[in-house]
């Protein structure tokens, strides 16, 4: 309720409204593959290195924070990695691979 008395009682309402109007009737591309492949690629990478590695390094490293440490940094390896594929592979099918520059 008081955003809409704050909005009655504002000057630039109408150039609030207009502004609202022409975002909601944008048209734009799909972008859930880039999200998934952006964001969601590469924590799902990392769970899965991290569960696989600790499980690997199990029965090779006996105590528990080398361990850790060891599992931790193996899934950032093939994680880093995995993104550095993913820009490879999407620049060269000609794709600027602009949203994969801040993951």
């Amino acid at each position: 309720m008081a955003q809409k008395e704050f909005c009655q009682v504002c000057r630039q309402k109408h150039d609030c409204r207009k502004v609202y109007r022409q975002l909601g009737s944008a048209e734009g591309p799909p972008v859930t593959a880039k999200v998934v492949l952006a964001f969601l690629l590469p924590l799902v990478v990392f769970i899965a290195c991290l569960g696989g590695a600790e499980r690997m390094l199990a029965g090779i490293i006996n105590e528990g924070p080398v361990l850790t440490a060891v599992s931790v940094l193996l899934a950032l390896l093939v994680t880093f990695a995995c993104i550095v594929m993913i820009k490879k592979i999407r620049k060269s099918s000609g794709h600027s691979g602009s949203f994969i520059r801040s993951v």
